[in-house]
């Protein structure tokens, strides 16, 4: 009777991978589980993910100093190493635990650009990845590898909206992002921002008065209402004097020459004054009128 290796993964871990892959079956040259010195492992060049909290780090050191790793790295061979596709901040936290070996999933014949898109899906999973960084994964996966946002969301376990919402956040100017990463505002504060990115001046005055005034998201959508509705009621206030002041001089003219006038103006400004004769005596009698206003 032949005893069927027991694996050093741990239960954890055990539950994730097949049987197969565990016994040593699987047959499959896309994915290889297997354990591998750490020092075997470089980081993955493409990693889109920049910002790792230290705070978080040090925790996940320890719970794996505890329980060791429940989820395998996964990574390909390149010229006699190998190279981080996903799980790189559990490959930092496992050094710091001062672990030699780690488990990892190896995954053959994977392309630079399937590294990159299989890195981008793993960090945009992940919980705690902050606004920004997700962000600029999605509009990576849209632009570089021309997924849909339907595409997009069905990858990373998300709805469409989210990721449109995300994706839309990168039409804020540096300052407001700035914001939002140092946690100063929240994404719903960014969102709200957004009808303002034509007008900068209004960007400006609204996150300065968000910050000082310490407003919540629905007050900050208020504010951002009355600015972008302030220069529509000036340009209806404008629009309103000019057709006034046309009604008026329309007026004199048709009490000056006692027939009907017309005043045509065009939209990039200047037009045209029609007035208006029934016969040859009456516009005679109006080429007099103009003579004598001009002699005055």
């Amino acid at each position: 009777m032949t005893t069927k290796p027991v694996s050093r993964l741990g239960r954890g871990l055990a539950s994730l991978i097949p049987d197969s892959a565990l016994d040593g079956t699987d047959t499959s040259p896309k994915a290889v589980l297997r354990t591998v010195p750490i020092d075997e492992i470089s980081p993955n060049p493409e990693q889109p993910r920049h910002v790792f909290a230290e705070e978080d780090l040090a925790s996940l050191a320890d719970s794996i100093r505890q329980h060791g790793i429940l989820n395998p790295l996964v990574v390909r061979r390149a010229e006699g190493r190998y190279i981080l596709i996903a799980g790189e901040r559990r490959f930092r936290a496992a050094a710091r635990a001062g672990l030699s070996e780690v488990p990892v999933v190896v995954r053959e014949a994977v392309s630079a650009r399937e590294q990159l898109e299989l890195a981008l899906v793993e960090n945009l999973q992940r919980a705690d990845l902050d606004a920004i960084e997700a962000a600029r994964g999605y509009a990576r996966l849209a632009d570089d590898f021309k997924l849909t946002q339907e595409e997009i969301a069905t990858k990373v376990g998300k709805d469409r909206a989210t990721v449109s919402n995300a994706i839309r956040l990168l039409k804020l100017p540096q300052y407001v992002l700035d914001a939002l990463r140092e946690n100063r505002i929240s994404a719903g504060h960014a969102r709200a921002l957004l009808p303002l990115s034509d007008a900068p001046d209004d960007m400006r005055r609204a996150l300065a008065k968000v910050l000082s005034s310490r407003l919540n998201v629905r007050a900050t959508e208020s504010l951002v209402a009355e600015l972008t509705s302030a220069p529509k009621r000036l340009r209806d206030a404008v629009r309103e004097r000019r057709d006034r002041t046309f009604e008026v001089a329309t007026k004199m003219l048709r009490e000056s020459l006692h027939t009907d006038v017309a005043i045509k103006p065009l939209k990039k400004g200047g037009g045209s004054i029609v007035i208006a004769y029934s016969n040859a005596e009456e516009l005679e009698r109006l080429i007099q009128r103009m003579r004598q206003v001009a002699a005055k």
